[in-house]
């Protein structure tokens, strides 16, 4: 047997946090177990899915590397021909049945039964049994069709997550799989795909876990072997309420533009629920080898975005660099920078990543390598630029145009060498350095800076500068 696992998101809204970690789950067992990860896309609910949202999915899961073993992936509307033939063999062989009953009636049946304190279901009335007439079929009303559920016994789901649940029959009335149009239901839709795509595990979230002894009534009766359910728990905030915009982003892709690499958002969400000893870090080859649906927790997990911020520095520190560079450039161009009007992203991300948390804080305070300064941080300015920076700034210009060769070893040589030979502390000769060259004080060590930034522009920006102090000191 092939492990045959599948995410299989509704396209109403963007692949949000939850999902992601439910996608990774599939993927990661699959993997394991040298086994098929497939992508489906539930669209039956044709009023709210909207192609923007099937656009959104697949970016969020291409950013992650979560893409489907099988393209390009089926559409639940695409099956409908299928749905049908189903549900027709469903109707020759008893295991199915028309329901006339009207939208009226069955308002009137449920305020009934809650009345009497009774659970609201479907009580039957069009069910065929040994023995039992049916009325006519009134004019006028298009049935719907419904799933002939079992009504003795019980339903064993050996949630590999949960360990087992145990439904009676008794309590799960007979489902619509057809309504009036003709189109099919969720839960119909659900059982045929699995079933069509041989998958053998189910991992999804624990909202499903009433929908499943249905589902598995219907593979059975259809003469499917059920697959294997695992349900994983909520993703609750920091706050321990349910996950939502107010705890900061939650779509994948809100993700990306605050700045984490998709490794290091993997590496989060899967720690989310799952732990392998007291590792923090993962790489995906780790995942794999590593993850297994036994070791999930039945509680929900925490969402933490400091810690998740922490995680992301550590892979921006520990990458390799030429990982992280893509990633870069995206965000460079993000903020209206052409990586190409600048030092190679490489050295830069090597040069930064220490102080830099996020990509998107690493391509903020990497502008200036690319593009020109609009200006200097006021306050850094106010308090670097005296009227004695201005004379060291000008003097330690000329010094550095005399350099034969532009090089972080030279440079390094040069700038401390004047600021012992003036008898300054270094910070006095290289924040006012920092503040004409990157427009503010926080840059890598200066010798680096000054290198990447290059010698042509170094020396422009420092002769903007001593202009700039001047003036100021003079207007003052």
């Amino acid at each position: 047997m092939t492990v045959t696992t599948r995410f299989a998101p509704s396209p109403t809204g963007y692949l949000h946090i939850g999902g992601a970690r439910t996608a990774l789950f599939s993927y990661l067992y699959a993997k394991r177990h040298s086994g098929r990860y497939l992508l489906r896309i539930e669209d039956t609910d044709r009023e709210r899915s909207t192609d923007e949202a099937v656009q959104a999915i697949f970016d969020g899961l291409r950013w992650l590397g979560l893409e489907s073993d099988v393209n390009p992936p089926p559409f639940q509307t695409q099956r409908f021909d299928r749905y049908k033939e189903v549900i027709a063999q469903m109707l020759e062989a008893g295991t199915a049945y028309h329901c006339y009953a009207s939208k009226a009636e069955l308002d009137e049946m449920r305020t009934a039964q809650m009345a009497r304190k009774e659970k609201p279901r479907y009580d039957g009335r069009w069910r065929p049994e040994p023995g039992k007439i049916l009325p006519t079929p009134p004019a006028g009303i298009t049935p719907v069709v419904r799933f002939r559920n079992p009504v003795e016994g019980e339903v064993i789901v050996d949630d590999i997550i949960k360990g087992a649940i145990v439904f009676a029959n008794a309590e799960l009335d007979d489902l619509i799989i057809a309504r009036g149009d003709g189109t099919p239901t969720y839960n119909f839709c659900v059982v045929v795909d699995d079933w069509d795509m041989g998958v053998t595990h189910v991992v999804r979230g624990d909202d499903h876990v009433n929908n499943t002894p249905r589902q598995i009534n219907i593979l059975k009766a259809l003469g499917a072997t059920p697959p294997v359910y695992g349900h994983v728990p909520m993703i609750l905030g920091a706050d321990g309420v349910k996950l939502s915009k107010r705890h900061g982003a939650v779509s994948v892709i809100d993700y990306r533009a605050l700045g984490f690499m998709p490794e290091a958002l993997l590496n989060y969400l899967v720690r989310l629920g799952w732990s392998y000893g007291d590792q923090e870090l993962f790489t995906r080859d780790e995942m794999i080898q590593l993850f297994d649906l036994e070791r999930v927790q039945k509680a929900p997990a925490r969402f933490d975005m400091e810690k998740a911020v922490w995680v992301n520095h550590q892979f921006l520190k520990t990458a390799d660099p030429a990982i992280v560079a893509p990633e870069f450039d995206w965000h460079l161009r993000h903020v209206g920078v052409d990586p190409a009007n600048g030092p190679a992203v490489v050295p830069v991300i090597e040069a930064q990543r220490e102080r830099c948390k996020t990509l998107a804080e690493m391509a903020d305070k990497s502008k200036f390598f690319y593009a020109e300064l609009e200006g200097y941080n006021e306050k850094d300015a106010a308090k670097h630029f005296t009227a004695e920076a201005a004379v060291l700034l000008d003097e330690l210009r000329a010094r550095l145009e005399a350099l034969p060769e532009w090089s972080t070893l030279t440079l390094h040589e040069t700038v401390n060498g004047f600021a012992a030979e003036k008898g300054l502390n270094l910070a006095k000769v290289a924040q006012p350095i920092r503040v004409a060259i990157a427009g503010m004080a926080i840059t890598p060590p200066i010798d680096v800076t000054l290198f990447l930034l290059g010698r042509d522009r170094s020396l422009s920006r420092l002769q903007a500068a001593v202009a700039y102090s001047a003036a100021k000191v003079g207007g003052g």
